[in-house]
């Protein structure tokens, strides 16, 4: 394992109101943590209500110059706030491997992807038309106007501090809306880095705001408060299903990115290498935290047992480290808690008589590292089966026909993101008319970029982040008719 990396500067993180970063009212703060070494690096600050009610008067404000500003003038502060995260990727980038633990690449690759995604939406909110709507009364003008909604309220978790406050605040300044943040307090100084970047663009004061403090008290006092709109939430379902009555409670439009469990299908004719290869980047990527990571691994019975051992040679290569080694493919979990659930998980499949194929255990003594673990013959009633493991652990079961793997990958309210190998068009058609996800990627890992929706079925959410679809959940839609007097 790799360790005693050089640890830049790590800065403390303050709460930004109008434009101007500023302690909390009543100076609490909380300690942020090096996943990697358990090491206290910095504080941030906790709001108080008075600064809530200050963030939320800002917003409102900046509502009222952002939505009356052009969308030409709109895409120019953005793309500027694109070229900036840019320019500072790699700044960016450490500060996001020493409070979250992801790899320096990955982090980089984050950055850089949020620049590109940032650059889409100022462009395409330049196309958020309206139209002209022909009726039966020829004297009558009927027009259908895109408005945007009003200031959001966006809660973003921590395990892509980034992207995910990113895929938010993109569609709400595209559309003219101001946007107000919570952004997760185990990694406050990365969103901070990325707010900068649009207040150094010239975003009026008020169009951004970035608090933090206690979860439930900021969501029950931004959910319920007049200025806020919209409640966009990327999190836990049970979490989701608390915010999304709050929200509806007062009338609220909600976009909701909630958990996943994505299926993986190997069908009888796909290329084993090409899936292990491809989803086992994927499953191990962020240390397995990822929503889209996959879980349930479906294998034809003719080709589970190669599945196996490819899979298990490629976890026993995976270099875990610190990530700000840059040699380090695997860093670690992002909390002593998530470490504890793969532990809950492992104890589980072994007390139910499953195999552990390989890892299983902690690496190390220091930090909150976990070995890439894959688990064979567990039964339909383990947790790994059922429950959402955010983590490096995967599951592998056997099928004897389509059928019964599209059975088994709709099986669970969960329906995010699935995968899919098969050589065969009409494999290919059946998936997609029958798999239950949000996004289903077939023959390669996961690819979601801002032009594509991202969102989730059943328990795994409502709306979408990404695409035009997410324009439109930004606006609303005025009819105005009018006839000449």
């Amino acid at each position: 394992m790799n360790t005693n990396p050089r640890t830049p500067h790590y800065p403390d993180t303050r709460l930004l109101i109008n434009n101007a970063w500023r302690d909390a009212a009543d100076g609490r703060t909380l300690d942020v943590l090096n996943p990697a070494t358990d090491a206290v690096i910095g504080q941030v600050a906790c709001a108080s209500r008075a600064d809530l009610d200050a963030a939320l008067e800002a917003a409102q404000k900046g509502f009222e110059v952002w939505r009356s500003t052009s969308t030409v003038k709109r895409q120019q502060i953005m793309r500027a706030a694109a070229s900036l995260l840019r320019e500072r990727a790699d700044t960016i980038a450490a500060l996001m491997t020493q409070e979250q633990g992801k790899p320096l690449a990955q982090a980089r690759g984050e950055a850089r992807a949020c620049a590109n995604m940032i650059e889409w939406f100022a462009d395409e909110g330049r196309r958020v038309y309206g139209r002209i709507v022909p009726g039966a009364n020829m004297a009558s003008h009927q027009m259908v106007l895109k408005q945007p909604i009003g200031p959001v309220a966006a809660f973003t978790p921590w395990n892509f501090p980034l992207n995910q406050v990113t895929r938010k605040i993109g569609p709400a300044l595209a559309t003219g809306c101001s946007f107000l943040c919570k952004a997760p307090e185990e990694t406050p100084a990365s969103p901070a880095a990325l707010l900068q970047c649009f207040v150094d663009a010239g975003v009026p004061p008020g169009v951004v705001g970035l608090v933090y403090g206690n979860p439930a008290d900021i969501s029950d006092h931004l959910i319920a408060h007049p200025v806020i709109r919209l409640v966009s939430f990327t999190g836990s379902i049970a979490v989701g299903k608390q915010l999304a009555a709050k929200a509806g409670a007062h009338m609220k439009r909600v976009v909701m990115e909630l958990g996943g469990h994505s299926p993986v299908i190997v069908a009888e004719d796909a290329d084993v290498e090409l899936a292990v290869r491809l989803t086992g980047g994927m499953k191990h990527r962020n240390a397995g935290q990822v929503c889209i990571a996959p879980t349930r691994y479906l294998v034809h019975e003719s080709l589970v047992r190669d599945f196996e051992r490819a899979y298990v040679a490629l976890s026993e290569q995976i270099r875990v480290g610190d990530g700000m080694q840059e040699d380090t493919e695997l860093g670690p979990l992002a909390n002593e808690r998530r470490l504890h659930a793969m532990e809950r998980f492992v104890e589980d499949i072994r007390s139910r008589g499953g195999t552990i194929a390989t890892g299983g255990k902690r690496v190390g003594d220091a930090g909150n590292f976990f070995a890439p673990t894959l688990v064979t013959d567990a039964p339909m009633d383990s947790l790994l089966f059922n429950e959402e493991p955010f983590g490096p652990i995967a599951g592998l079961r056997a099928f004897q026909n389509l059928d019964e793997a599209i059975s088994e990958a709709n099986r669970l309210p969960y329906g995010l993101s699935a995968y899919a190998f098969t050589r065969s068009f009409k494999n290919v058609q059946t998936l997609s008319e029958r798999v239950e996800a949000g996004m289903l990627w077939i023959n390669q890992a996961a690819a979601p970029t801002g032009e594509l929706p991202f969102g989730g079925v059943k328990d795994s959410g409502l709306g979408t982040e990404g695409g035009w679809e997410t324009l439109e959940e930004h606006v609303i839609s005025k009819t105005v008719a009018v006839i000449g007097i």
